[in-house]
């Protein structure tokens, strides 16, 4: 059952008013091995704990639902409508099946087991760990890559700075296994928050920790160097019973779920991040509490800073009204009231790099941005850089697309608010996780609408072949007169009658650009 209200921690059990909804693990051989392992942070942990616990309880917020229920989504978040996610880390060196290639490698049976053992011999001579010095990033340009990003018209970008593997792309006070200490030995986080607020761009980090409580568990099926007790404070807990293909539910010990807090706690404190994205395992049971302290903390920090930051959440992990929605590879097939995300890659099999990847159009992907756009949503774009710090041509190529389409038809998306209907037309969206490939290709019929003041803006999915225009939301009589139309990067008015049937437009000869086309429209007077 999922928690709501009233929340604490008793005896390992996270508990309510109306009772038990879930037992928190209790710490088995290798979880105490882990435990043992990272001692030596266990000062700097504390620290970070004590400063996250008293923010939580000064400011505007405290550690409940009820109170969190007050947060309110930034107006400049829904104004930006466009974002960038960065999955880069060690599991970019074997560039191999996708980023749970540190878990598949492990697991026996599966392509990565077989190419590992091939490639580099068995995982008892060479293990994951053996990637990180292979992991130069000697091409690394944070600058380079925050001028990108400008260049394709995001307005934020978010950066994993840990994966499930455990590698933190940050100089980290409460690990060893960091790229400021290890493999790049450069604080790639804090390099890449520079350069990106010096391109005027909002700043975000993401942790992907949660899992990381089982994700080396198949190491413990077989020898490899996961058993190694050397290595446990990288590897471990490594937990044996979670298997998150069959079951994905599971209870963390309490040392783990603090050392998750803790290490949350500190990118908010080194970083001051103004997005903050957590991967879809934190909506175990025993997460809640945590959850609930971290957003206190994170709002009452913001507020402190003169911040107006955004939290995400997948699924049911928080409340409606605490944080904003994030649907992974989806989207949804109406309006929602409340601002909401998707994130999605532009590379079809990994979100990290690996080699032989394919890749999405411009055209499919700036079609995605306007959808989500006229459902009051905002679309988190995800790059997979290589290991040695570029970022592949496919990928630079389509974030220059998207800024050339951008750079014409971004008054009909950025600071825009849905109108009273999404859209029209024959295309229909398929809504929900995972499925954003499943939608067919958009045509000129195809309309979506976004709305600025008094201006309405309708964004045809193509350009129509014999030069004419019918948007049938529009019609005589319908609410909306209209007294002027223009098409964004075209000169002069277009040609226009409202009749009943809708709004009935001549076009001109050429087209201003590829992929959609933005048509604003005025009422009289405008």
């Amino acid at each position: 059952m999922r928690a709501k209200r009233g929340l604490r921690v008793l005896a390992g059990m996270v508990v309510m008013s109306a009772g038990l909804i879930a037992v928190a693990q209790q710490p088995n051989a290798d979880d105490i091995v882990w435990q043992k392992s990272v001692a030596k942070y266990d000062k700097q942990r504390t620290a970070v704990l004590a400063d996250v616990d008293k923010a939580a309880h000064e400011g505007p917020f405290q550690p409940s639902w009820d109170s969190l229920k007050g947060y309110k989504i930034p107006e400049w978040y829904q104004d930006a409508k466009f974002g960038i996610f960065i999955h880069w880390g060690v599991y970019s060196v074997p560039a191999f099946g996708n980023e749970w290639y540190p878990r598949n490698m492990y697991v026996q049976g599966s392509p990565e087991f077989k190419h590992e053992v091939e490639t580099y011999g068995p995982q008892t001579k060479f293990g994951y760990k053996d990637f990180i010095p292979m992991f130069k990033a000697q091409d690394f340009d944070a600058k380079a890559w925050a001028a990108l990003f400008k260049e394709s018209g995001v307005q934020y970008v978010i950066p994993v700075a840990e994966h499930h593997d455990g590698f933190q792309m940050y100089n980290s006070n409460l690990s060893d296994w960091c790229a400021a200490k290890m493999g790049p030995k450069q604080d790639i986080i804090g390099e890449l928050r520079t350069a990106i607020l010096a391109e005027g761009l909002h700043f975000g980090a993401s942790s992907h920790r949660a899992e990381h409580y089982w994700f080396m568990n198949g190491g413990r099926q077989f020898p490899s160097d996961v058993q190694d007790p050397k290595y446990a404070s990288f590897y471990g807990p490594a937990h044996v019973g979670i298997d998150p293909d069959k079951d994905q539910t599971g209870h963390p010990d309490t040392a783990y779920l603090n050392d998750w807090l803790a290490r949350s706690g500190e990118i908010v404190e080194r970083y001051h991040p103004e997005l903050m994205y957590f991967d879809w395992w934190v909506e175990q049971d025993t997460f809640q509490p945590y959850l609930q302290r971290f957003a206190a903390f994170y709002y009452n920090e913001a507020a402190k800073n003169g911040q107006q930051v955004v939290l995400f959440r997948k699924n049911n992990a928080f409340p409606d009204g605490t944080t904003v929605l994030d649907i992974e590879r989806g989207q949804l097939d109406k309006i929602r009231e409340q601002h909401w995300q998707t994130d999605t890659s532009v590379s079809q099999k990994s979100w990290g790099y690996i080699k032989g990847d394919t890749y999405k159009s411009p055209e499919s992907i700036v079609w995605q941005l306007i959808d989500i756009v006229s459902k009051n949503g905002n679309l988190l774009l995800n790059i997979g850089p290589k290991s040695d710090g570029t970022i592949p041509e496919e990928a630079q190529s389509i974030l220059k697309h998207m800024g050339a389409w951008l750079k014409v038809n971004g008054d009909a998306i950025y600071g825009t608010r849905p109108w009273t209907v999404y859209g029209e037309g024959p295309t229909k969206v398929v809504a929900g996780s995972f499925n954003d490939a499943d939608t067919k290709p958009y045509t000129a019929q195809d309309i979506r609408f976004t709305t600025k003041g008094k201006t309405l803006y309708a964004i045809a999915m193509g350009w129509p072949a014999d030069g004419k225009l019918v948007i049938h939301s529009l019609g005589e009589g319908g609410g909306f007169k209209v007294g002027n139309v223009s098409l964004l990067g075209a000169s002069g008015a277009i040609h226009f009658t409202q009749e009943s049937d809708g709004l009935h437009l001549e076009l001109p000869a050429q087209a201003p650009g590829d992929y959609a086309y933005s048509f604003k429209i005025s009422p009289p007077g405008e």
